[in-house]
């Protein structure tokens, strides 16, 4: 079995500091393979705010994977945004915009969907995306093929956010080279399901993390989540800080079943009462 713990926007600078020992204390219990933080680590970029995220990542056990989000730009140097957007992320978190963890059994692939000429719309950038699948389709049989990225390929109107450039054909892209989880943020909402860009297409399991730590709620709780792989078949745990707690508690488990190269991740046949708690994504 691998396990693997997805936190996302952290937002220091904007985080609320009573949860950080008790998220510490968590991802020590849960033991995970790896941990994947999907981007928004910062509120503004700024030196103070990284060197808090890079302490917080220096005490999580394990490997830890790390993708920039919108606000690990800077907002209000104009021109270190466009000359250098992410020289304070790779001098504090790491110099791979684009890194990669491969562990038996499990392949996490970094994409970087920041874009410094906009504010907060994302971008698939062309090369990215060429490397990104270049990078799944050499992963082994038995391998789950995980792609890390900060903007969801697909944001409902609802969201206010404006939709990534070039996501459309990037989803069916990553489907095609065989991603079978795609783990994002942005949005500040927790969702997990399978989804397919096409009619009969392969299904990709999407799951979006909330807010780990801030207090940029938008109605939901601080979250993230513990995904399990083994014998076919992924579990999502969400874990939640409700109200004014200050521990993360579990949520009944998200469960998902392999189809097969052609069909992708779908909903079990005989799903648990768990997965009336699944809510579509915003791929």
């Amino acid at each position: 079995m691998v396990r693997l713990l997805h936190l996302s926007d952290l937002h220091f600078g904007r985080e609320r500091p009573e949860l950080l020992e008790p998220l510490v204390a968590l991802v020590g219990r849960l033991c995970p393979d790896v941990t994947v933080i999907s981007g928004d680590l910062t509120q503004r970029a700024r030196p103070e705010q990284f060197d808090a995220a890079a302490a917080l990542i220096a005490r999580l056990p394990g490997p830890v994977l790390s993708v920039p989000g919108n606000h690990d730009m800077p907002l209000w140097n104009p021109v270190a945004r466009l000359l250098r957007p992410f020289a304070r992320w790779r001098a504090a978190v790491s110099p791979e915009l684009e890194p990669m963890v491969n562990l038996p059994g499990l392949r996490v692939i970094g994409l970087n969907t920041a874009d410094p000429h906009v504010w907060q719309r994302g971008l698939i950038r062309p090369g990215a995306l060429a490397r990104t699948c270049a990078r799944l389709r050499a992963a082994v049989p038995g391998q789950l093929r995980v792609v890390a990225l900060h903007h969801p390929l697909h944001q409902p109107a609802a969201s206010g956010k404006t939709p990534m450039k070039g996501a459309g054909p990037a989803a069916l892209a990553l489907a095609e080279a065989g991603a079978d989880v795609i783990l994002c943020g942005h949005l500040h909402h927790w969702a997990a399901a399978p989804y397919a860009l096409r009619e009969g297409g392969r299904a990709l399991l999407c799951v979006q993390a909330g807010t780990t730590l801030s207090t940029r709620l938008r109605g939901q709780e601080n979250d993230l989540n513990l995904i399990t792989h083994a014998a076919g078949r992924i579990s999502v745990t969400r874990y939640a800080a409700r109200g004014d707690a200050t521990t993360f508690t579990p949520d009944p488990p998200a469960s998902f079943t392999d189809g097969g190269l052609a069909t992708g991740w779908q909903l079990p046949l005989d799903p648990p009462v768990a997965s009336a708690r699944q809510q579509k994504p915003g791929l």
